[in-house]
């Protein structure tokens, strides 16, 4: 038995909509012009820092973000003029993800549509930031992909275009979701650009305060250069045998486990020891080590500093524990987090099929130590907190994004009004 249809709508090709939203053919909404053939350029057209040619390649996330190597001579672009971008038509992406599409801003006119792309030139009875959201939602994605044509890459065409089926609300409307919907993204955009001007900050502070170029106040005294091997207690995994893993009981810290700064215990990753035994009681971790992969492509790369929610686990072997009374052990991560951890490591690693780093070869990395762990501290802290402030700005930007694909679906099939 049918569900009751809420008051005011009425289900559509496209889901419930609003009585008053009308059902149509993206043909009668817009026309469309394929990108030229390949054959309409040569080789030598192409130029750098020429007249950017626009593929799907170069649309993300509703931009179009050109390269300065697929452009052309303006002699060539002058034969191509019926394939320029102007502003409020649509450039979608036809060949590889569907979705892929942009709204032509005033900063593009003049530029070509690409051999892999098409031109949505939208009517007046619809607005062009209202259907580049449509044709991006995963429902029409979905449609496309559905009926596009194509046996190992989908590839978009003007027929599966036109006949694609889409939710038409009034004019009025379709301008009101498409500028609520903006809004978000500029906060959106606003993040992101903090997060980069952040994150270049704290880069530039690690680069100045782990070396010693920059001092905070109240510190003196000359830095040294030491292998960090005479000042740390580390220990390396136990080879604990798979044949004896278990579905619970105490988790084990493996490589795959280490990502880039944070451990990962996804469903997947996670895997047991039946129990603490006194055997293996030296390879429990605590809150506060410090944890390096030794394994993988992106060994020198993967650390991890533990707390409570990291515990209980053992130690697996190709991972190395590290502790130390000598070294502020919030100092040593930053180090291994640096840039000058990745270069050694590249430098030393072996190089076969599975790259791996020894514990010698930790123990042989070289740092710049402050002579005090007062300082080392006072280091750590402050380079903590600036991670600690771009975390909560990403977590922010991520949950804006949520709100975004929440206001989306929300709005484009009409269970939010605007207007």
């Amino acid at each position: 038995m049918n569900a009751e249809i809420r008051t005011g709508y009425k289900q559509t090709e496209v889901g419930l909509l609003p009585v008053d939203w009308e059902v149509r053919k993206l043909g009668e909404l817009a026309s469309f012009r394929t990108g030229p053939f390949g054959s309409a350029l040569h080789k030598s057209d192409y130029t750098n820092d020429g007249i950017p040619v626009v593929n799907p390649m170069h649309i993300l996330d509703g931009r179009i973000v050109p390269t300065t190597s697929m452009t052309i001579t303006e002699e060539a672009a002058k034969s191509l003029d019926v394939f320029r971008l102007k502003p409020g038509e649509i450039v979608i992406g036809r060949r590889g993800d569907m979705g892929r599409c942009a709204v032509v801003s005033e900063r593009e006119i003049g530029w070509l549509c690409g051999t892999g792309s098409m031109i949505v030139r939208p009517s007046a009875s619809a607005d062009a930031n209202f259907l580049q959201r449509v044709l991006s939602s995963p429902s029409i994605i979905k449609n496309i992909e559905d009926t596009s044509v194509g046996s190992t890459m989908v590839n978009l065409n003007q027929g599966t275009l036109c006949d694609l089926i889409v939710q038409a609300p009034p004019i009025e409307e379709q301008r009101a979701i498409a500028e609520t919907l903006s809004e978000v993204e500029t906060l959106i955009g606003s993040l992101d650009q903090l997060i980069t001007k952040k994150r270049d900050i704290q880069q530039a502070a690690m680069q100045q305060l782990l070396t010693g170029q920059l001092r905070l106040p109240g510190f003196s005294g000359e830095w040294d250069k030491v292998a960090i091997g005479d000042y740390i207690d580390l220990l390396t995994g136990f080879p604990f045998p798979s044949s004896h893993y278990s579905s619970s009981g105490i988790r084990l810290l493996r490589g795959s486990n280490v990502k880039r700064g944070q451990t990962d215990w996804g469903d997947d990753l996670v895997q047991y020891w039946p129990s603490l035994t006194s055997d293996i009681a030296k390879y429990e971790l605590a809150a506060g080590d410090l944890v390096i992969a030794m394994d993988g492509s992106l060994v020198g790369r993967s650390f991890a500093r533990l707390d409570e929610s990291d515990l209980p686990a053992v130690l697996l072997q190709r991972v190395a524990r590290v502790r130390s009374k000598s070294i502020d052990i919030g100092f040593l991560t930053h180090q291994i987090a640096s840039d000058l951890f990745v270069s050694y490591c590249d430098s030393v690693k072996t190089v076969t099929a599975i790259p791996h780093i020894s514990s010698a070869d930790i123990r042989g990395f070289v740092i710049p130590l402050p002579p005090t762990l007062e300082e080392q501290t006072a280091i750590a802290i402050v380079l903590s907190d600036m991670g600690t402030e771009l975390a909560a700005l990403e977590a922010r930007r991520d949950k804006a994004r949520q709100l975004k694909q929440g206001m989306m679906q929300e709005l484009l099939t009409g269970r939010i009004r605007l207007v």
